[in-house]
């Protein structure tokens, strides 16, 4: 059983790729918050260093890391996660939330945009899992936390390769969870299916349709009439990472408005 005085994730080590603001920014910002240590990477270097720099400032101490990353190669995966695990004493938390969309459907997409979308929300879920394994062995209880979205059950026509990608996390997180439990490992795997959240990744539709556009298409089926707020999804990552959830594995976490169920 879980310590209740306890911070909820004391003495967790988690690594976050897309780290440099939104989801994953919230995301480092509560897990320290509650006890954890974080290592943050993203493409943006510069901005990945300013939130652990953040981080850091808040508690006076060295809580968070930062390192540049490009998701998509997949020789930099060992490395980045080596320097995690020196640096935090560890590694039992991985949470892969990079990801990228782009609007067209199934005609109008070109070849190099679904390999661009394929290969950050896809490419790089399976090399991070395949590579923190072996860290996460060492740290058992460990959790494995995918950042998909509730675009693999509801999909849009005009979001045709990021339908495909967030599909495609559903199932590699359950593979993965069942891989692990096959095993008798204490590690865990879920995925988080987001509705629409105001952060970068939904930028390009604001910027392409406008406003007014894009808040009706964005929120459009959702019950709740708006978009999702970081720390929304933060919550449940948090809940995740912890060993509260450790009964918890191959499960679909849905903070979406209710906008999957109608």
């Amino acid at each position: 059983m879980t310590n209740p005085s306890a911070p909820r994730a004391a003495g967790k080590q988690a690594f976050i790729t897309g780290a440099a603001g939104g989801l994953g920014a919230a995301m480092a910002h509560l897990l320290a918050r509650h006890g954890a240590r974080v290592f943050l990477t993203d493409i943006d270097e510069a901005a990945a260093a300013a939130v652990a720099t953040a981080i850091n400032a808040e508690y006076g101490t060295t809580v968070a890391w930062s390192a540049q990353q490009n998701v998509r190669e997949e020789a930099r995966w060992p490395a980045v996660l080596q320097q995690a695990a020196e640096a935090m004493g560890g590694l039992a938390v991985l949470i892969n939330n990079a990801g990228i969309g782009a609007i067209g459907g199934v005609e109008s997409l070109t070849d190099k945009e679904w390999q661009r979308v394929m290969g950050v929300n896809v490419d790089a879920i399976y090399y991070g899992c395949k590579y923190a394994l072996p860290w996460l062995k060492q740290n058992q209880p460990a959790s494995i936390i995918n950042i998909s979205s509730m675009a693999a059950f509801k999909v849009d026509p005009d979001f045709t390769v990021y339908n495909a990608s967030k599909a495609a996390v559903a199932s590699l997180t359950k593979s993965v969870a069942i891989d692990c439990a096959r095993q008798q490992l204490a590690i865990r795997c879920n995925s988080i299916h987001p509705a629409f959240i105001r952060t970068g990744i939904v930028e390009p539709f604001f910027q392409q349709l406008g406003e007014e556009e894009a808040l009706r298409k964005l929120t459009r089926g959702n019950p709740m009439r708006r978009l999702g707020e970081p720390d929304d999804v933060a919550f449940a990552a948090l809940y995740l990472a912890c060993d509260e959830s450790r009964y918890v594995t191959a499960a679909e976490l849905r903070v979406d408005g209710g906008a999957s169920a109608v």
